[in-house]
């Protein structure tokens, strides 16, 4: 299944709008979605961490939902999952 995925930047929080081919649509935060991605493959923050060539504070601050963080580093963790942040039109949604 191909999923599409689309960010929202939001007062004081960036969303991805996760859809699912006409079965779902999820909206989450960027620290819910790495969260649940990380539990769903059984790896604990500093196994994340060190896969993803980030800290362990940075992850953990991420999952906390700090809202000042490196959008290269967050990269760096979504590519660990198939995704990443970026631009996109909101004429698509």
């Amino acid at each position: 299944m191909k999923l599409i995925i689309y960010t929202l930047k939001g007062i004081n929080t960036v969303y991805l709008l996760i859809l699912y081919p006409k079965r779902y649509n999820v909206h989450t935060s960027i620290a819910e979605y790495i969260k649940i991605k990380r539990k769903l493959l059984k790896l604990t923050q500093p196994e994340l961490a060190e896969k993803a060539g980030v800290g362990l504070r940075f992850l953990r601050e991420v999952e906390n939902g700090k809202t000042t963080v490196r959008l290269d580093k967050v990269n760096q963790v979504l590519a660990l999952f198939g995704a990443c942040v970026g631009i996109s039109k909101i004429t698509e949604l």
